[in-house]
């Protein structure tokens, strides 16, 4: 049936609770970061507090020196979702939307090298710059998008969502077999390669090849 949510999905960054994060789902991706590929998805989390919209800044935090851009396809869940089977996994979808997931590189690594959470790195305020919401119906085909990011106008990543290592269905009834999905939660589904760091100052702008594009400037 439709999804009948009292809030409205059109701004879903206003209510959604969960930000949940899916690391190295590009086999490029976790080659440029010197990581194995992953035989299960690997999560994180972000608080809803991340999230910023175009015409506001997207901050560094003082504690950063090397602050990387990765650019995602978000999952909007449409319904409460406990451990979905992936072949019925779609139907809890409203639609998507696209995200960065700003990176605290020189943290991470840190953070790694102590084996310590990965929070401070992938956390903090306007971590999580989002688009509009794609209601489901505009995206035949979410396995099939072009997903892109430009800094200062030249392109820096270019992907394209069928190199996922971990399908959409799969990732939804993974991540809800630990985690009860919300109406409003959304899932970014990892970055393909092309990573690399940006300045007070930069602008970044990214899109979904024939859908939508949107804008950040960088500030410290």
């Amino acid at each position: 049936g439709s999804m009948s949510s009292s809030k409205p999905f059109t701004r879903f960054w206003e209510w959604g609770k969960n930000i949940i994060c899916v690391g190295r789902n590009y086999a490029e991706h976790a080659e440029e970061m010197k990581s194995t590929l992953p035989t299960e998805p690997l999560f994180f989390l972000k608080p809803s507090s991340a999230y910023v919209r175009e015409g506001s800044p997207i901050i560094r935090p003082a504690y950063c020196t090397n602050l990387h851009h990765e650019v995602e396809l978000g999952v909007v869940i449409g319904k409460r979702t406990q451990s979905v089977h992936q072949e019925v996994a779609m139907n809890q979808v409203a639609g998507y939307a696209l995200c960065l997931d700003m990176t605290a590189r020189d943290i991470q690594e840190e953070c790694k090298r102590k084996g310590l959470p990965w929070t401070l790195a992938k956390g903090f305020n306007t971590s999580c710059p989002v688009s509009n919401f794609v209601p489901k119906e505009k995206v035949p085909d979410p396995h099939q998008l072009k997903i892109w990011l430009k800094v200062n106008g030249e392109l820096r990543q270019e992907g394209d969502t069928s190199n996922m290592i971990f399908s959409i269905p799969y990732i939804i009834s993974y991540i809800s077999g630990i985690i009860s999905l919300e109406e409003g939660d959304i899932i970014l589904t990892g970055t393909p390669k092309g990573v690399s760091a940006v300045e007070e100052n930069d602008e970044i702008e990214a899109g979904i090849q024939g859908v939508l594009s949107m804008r950040f400037r960088v500030a410290q």
